[in-house]
């Protein structure tokens, strides 16, 4: 499986087994689809309607291994392909939705946009009641600042 061909089918039978609502482990179908994210060898059209439905995912999922693993593999997207602000948004947007030990995925999203507009909805994460989410958004909006916006 090295062409893009393989790769594109690889994502493509990961979302249909994500879809189906016979299978019991959606979230190793993610894991599969950030695997091949991470790979940066996805054309970025598909790359980013890719993030785009892990976002949709990661906010309407009703589980957390659901949830998580569409996070991960946005994560994992973000380390090879810049993602624009406006597909991750929605994250920081609807932030108080996730679980604590969820938002430091999130932050990490947000702040590898680069793009300023994430500043105020990272900055409400430095007062969290949780220290681990509060160090995320002081790193987060490190990366924030010293970054450029995405074109």
């Amino acid at each position: 499986m090295t062409g893009t061909h393989d790769l594109t089918a690889v994502v493509t039978s990961a979302w249909e087994a994500v879809d189906d609502p016979t299978t019991t482990r959606r979230d190793l179908s993610l894991d599969a689809i950030g695997d091949v994210l991470e790979t940066g060898r996805l054309p970025r059209d598909e790359a980013e309607r890719a993030a785009e439905r892990l976002v949709t995912l990661a906010l309407s999922a009703e589980d957390d291994p659901v949830r998580e693993s569409a996070l991960h593999a946005l994560c994992l997207a973000t380390g090879q392909y810049r993602l624009p602000y406006r597909t991750l948004a929605p994250l920081a947007e609807h932030g108080d939705a996730f679980a604590p030990v969820l938002l430091p995925y999130v932050l990490a999203a947000i702040s590898s946009t680069h793009d300023r507009q994430a500043l105020p909805l990272v900055q409400r994460y430095l007062r969290h009641p949780h220290p681990e989410v509060r160090a995320e958004a002081a790193g987060a909006l490190h990366e924030l600042r010293l970054g450029t916006a995405c074109p």
